[in-house]
């Protein structure tokens, strides 16, 4: 059952019972109160009509020393017809409350009667056929004499009138069901507007639109959830994006990986197929088998880069206070004019390093190893480290190719080159600057790159100092 469904009709019972709880009570008030108002009124005229039977039975002859019953009936007579309350029903009886007069249609039982003693006054309501009435009884003395005066006084019209107060109250009350329904209808269907809209949105983004969002609509508590499912769909898209280009890049990375295998293992079967097959002279033997040996040392720098990159991938350093010194005395014995054919230039400032400082000295070859390829033999590369307060710096320039601003943001991509036959040529694979974003990610650090195409590059990271 729909929630609208369920507050529209847990509503209308709340309000059913509640009006038909005050219509109750209403009219029974109402009803109450007019028949305590007939009660009063029929006991006023039963006193009224006791102190008329009493005078006039003063005014009895002196010959008489107990009033007659034939007088009493007479005066009894006189009384039924006498006011303004003509036709009158009452009851006479005498001491033993034996009936010496009864008006045509008083048919109350002698059960009032036998009740009521010579000095009390009692009443009952009565029902007689469809008609009700107030029947009373009041003891009266005339001369010497106690006799009992009975009246029953019509208060139909009191019950008919309650009778149609809860006909009318049961109408009103349906009526105003109908229209609250209408109405609850709409405000239910209102306050759970945010609620369908929410459920469209989770159904739509089950469907696999993670774009879609719910609107808000309100800025109470269900526009808060509105507000916070989006939030919280924005962080799910987010994620999904994270996931499906991560999924992208292991795809390129598989697809590079295979092609970066499928090159140079074509041309070792190759050549290895000639030597094999046929009768070759000295040099291109030795070509061969140099081609066979240069693609066997790529491969293995391929497989050494990738183990490298899956040993980075951890969750901290293992870091210690180093001099800046050390490592600039381990590159510069490293890398030289004779060996590399480009002039390095090393320039640095005193400090210290916090930081593994194989992983750090690794970081630094690639780097430096990729200013060499980006350049043309005799170029000047040079490697500088500056003390800041916050830490040591480190940065590589050289004069080469460049790298284009669209593509800076990928270089560290496993096996993406700026310039693949360029790399390829100097036995690159595309996997340096990757191992350099995973080993500085464990430093909480990141490559600074600044790079204009056809200009070079000037590529550094900073580590932080021991806090």
């Amino acid at each position: 059952m729909k929630i609208s469904l369920k507050l529209l009709l847990s509503t209308m019972v709340v309000m059913a019972l509640a009006l038909g709880l005050s219509g109750f009570f209403f009219v029974n008030y109402v009803f109450e109160t007019s028949l305590d108002r007939e009660v009063g009124q029929a006991g006023d005229e039963s006193s009224i009509l006791g102190f008329a039977f009493e005078t006039a039975a003063l005014n009895v002859p002196a010959k008489y020393s107990v009033l007659p019953d034939r007088t009493v009936e007479e005066i009894a007579q006189n009384l039924e017809r006498g006011g303004r309350s003509a036709n009158r029903l009452i009851r006479i009886a005498d001491e033993q409350k034996m009936v010496l007069h009864i008006s045509d249609g008083f048919t109350a039982d002698e059960q009032l009667l036998q009740q009521t003693e010579p000095d009390t006054k009692s009443y009952r309501i009565i029902q007689v056929e469809d008609s009700y009435y107030v029947h009373t009884c009041a003891a009266v003395n005339a001369l010497d004499r106690i006799l009992y005066l009975e009246t029953m006084k019509d208060v139909s019209d009191v019950f008919t009138e309650r009778a149609m107060g809860f006909s009318l109250y049961r109408r009103v009350t349906l009526v105003i069901l109908l229209i609250g329904t209408v109405i609850m209808h709409l405000i239910a269907s209102l306050l759970t507007k945010p609620i369908r809209l929410l459920t469209k949105a989770t159904r739509r983004m089950s469907e696999g639109d993670y774009t879609y969002r719910a609107r808000q609509i309100s800025h109470d508590e269900l526009g808060q959830l509105t507000d916070d499912f989006n939030d919280m769909a924005n962080a799910l898209e987010e994620n999904i994006e994270k996931l499906e280009d991560e999924i992208e890049a292991k795809e390129e990375f598989m697809g590079a990986f295979a092609h970066e295998l499928k090159t140079p293992l074509t041309a070792i079967i190759g050549y290895a197929d000639m030597l094999r097959s046929h009768k070759m002279d000295e040099e291109k033997s030795f070509l061969s088998a140099n081609y066979i040996y240069t693609e066997g040392k790529r491969l293995e720098a391929m497989s050494l880069r990738l183990l490298d990159i899956i040993v980075a991938k951890r969750e901290q350093a293992q870091r210690t206070e180093t001099p800046a010194s050390d490592f600039f005395d381990y590159l510069s014995e490293m890398f030289t004019e004779e060996n590399r054919k480009m002039q390095f230039v090393f320039s640095y400032e005193e400090g210290t390093v916090w930081a593994e400082v194989n992983l750090i000295k690794t970081v630094l070859v690639n780097l430096i190893d990729n200013a060499c390829k980006a350049s043309e033999e005799g170029s000047v590369i040079s490697v500088m480290g500056r003390q800041l307060e916050y830490g040591y710096q480190f940065e590589i320039a050289d004069e080469g190719i460049g790298i284009p601003k669209e593509e800076q943001n990928k270089i560290t991509k496993a096996f993406y080159m700026v310039d693949k036959s360029r790399a390829r040529s100097k036995n690159g694979a595309g996997l340096g600057l990757a191992l350099c974003a995973e080993i500085l990610k464990i430093h909480q650090s990141e490559l600074l790159i600044q790079s204009e195409q056809g200009k070079g590059s000037r590529i550094g990271f900073i580590l932080g100092g021991k806090s």
